[in-house]
C-alpha cells in the first residue's frame, strides 16, 4: 500500500474547497489550502506536495504566475505536478497553460473522481519515470557503442511511424530529435522546456513554444489516425485510465526508455 499522495488546493472558494476536501480525504491527504496566489506558492514551498490543483482564476497572484513562480524558484525534483482547473474554454488560454508546463488542465465543472484518476495516474507515470532514471543513473555513457548512430535513428524512425505520426507534419522531426537526445542523456527529460525545446529549436530555427506545439499536435495526430494496438501496448494505462493522451515529455520518454532498456538487455 502506497503513502497517499499529497496535494495541496489552490482556489478562491471556501466552498469550492470544503467540498474538494471532503471528497478527497478518503484517498488523498489535502496538506494545504490557499485561497490567493501568494499563500499558496508560500504553501507549495512549506509543503512540498506531490500535487498542486490550482484554479487559474486567483487573487493576488494568478494561477500562471504560481506555476511560473515555482518553476523559477524551486529545485527541479521540488516542483510538484500541477493541474489546472478553470471555467474559461479560451483556446489561447489552454494554449498557455501547456507551455507553463502544467500537467493536465481541466474544466469546470467536473467530478471530482475523475481529478483523483488523473493525480493517480500521473503519479504513477512519474513514478515509471523514476524508476527507469534510477535504472540507468549509474551509466551515464553514451548507448553502448554495439548499437550504431544509425541503428538508433532507425529504430526511432521506425516506432514513431508505427504510432501513426505523419513524416510531412514538423512535429514528426523534433519527435525523432527529441527520443534521441533522450535515449542518450536521461536527464534530459528533467529540462523539457530549459533545454530539450530550446535545442530542437535551434537546430531548426524556429521558437521553443512552436516546438511544444509541434510536439503536441504530432501526438493529437497519433491519438486520432494511429494504430490502437500499438498505443495500448506502449501508453496502456494511459489510454484506459479516462482515454487520456500523454504529455510531451510522457510520450518522448516512455519510448526513449523503452528503446534505451532493449539496448542494454541486448549489449547484456
Amino acid at each position: 500500500m502506497y503513502d497517499k499522495r499529497k496535494i495541496l488546493i489552490a482556489v478562491s472558494s471556501q466552498n469550492e474547497a470544503k467540498e474538494l476536501c471532503r471528497e478527497m480525504e478518503n484517498e488523498m491527504q489535502v496538506v494545504g489550502v490557499a485561497y490567493d496566489g501568494a499563500s499558496a506558492v508560500k504553501l507549495i514551498k512549506e509543503h512540498e506536495p506531490d500535487v498542486v490543483v490550482i484554479d487559474i482564476v486567483l487573487p493576488v497572484l494568478d494561477g500562471l504566475g504560481v506555476i511560473e513562480q515555482c518553476n523559477g524558484t524551486m529545485d527541479d525534483d521540488k516542483i510538484p505536478s500541477f493541474i489546472a482547473i478553470t471555467s474559461i474554454g479560451n483556446q489561447r488560454l489552454i494554449e498557455c497553460i501547456s507551455l507553463m508546463g502544467v500537467d493536465y488542465c481541466m474544466m469546470k465543472p467536473f467530478h471530482t473522481n475523475v481529478l483523483m484518476d488523473r493525480i493517480n495516474q500521473m503519479m504513477r507515470m512519474k513514478r515509471v519515470n523514476n524508476n527507469f532514471q534510477k535504472t540507468f543513473e549509474v551509466k551515464s555513457e553514451p548507448v553502448k557503442k554495439t548499437f550504431t548512430e544509425y541503428d538508433i535513428q532507425k529504430d526511432v524512425t521506425k516506432i514513431i511511424r508505427d504510432l501513426g505520426i505523419p513524416a510531412h507534419i514538423k512535429g514528426y522531426q523534433y519527435i525523432r530529435e527529441g527520443i534521441i537526445m533522450a535515449i542518450h542523456d536521461v536527464n534530459m527529460m528533467n529540462y523539457i522546456t530549459k533545454l530539450l525545446y530550446p535545442t530542437i529549436a535551434q537546430k531548426y530555427k524556429t521558437t521553443s513554444s512552436s516546438v511544444e506545439r509541434a510536439i503536441r499536435h504530432a501526438i493529437e495526430v497519433a491519438w486520432s489516425r494511429g494504430k490502437i494496438e500499438l498505443l495500448e501496448e506502449m501508453f496502456g494505462y494511459t489510454i484506459s485510465a479516462g482515454k487520456g493522451k500523454p504529455t510531451n515529455s510522457e510520450f518522448i520518454a516512455l519510448i526513449a526508455d523503452k528503446l534505451r532498456l532493449e539496448y542494454h538487455m541486448n549489449a547484456s
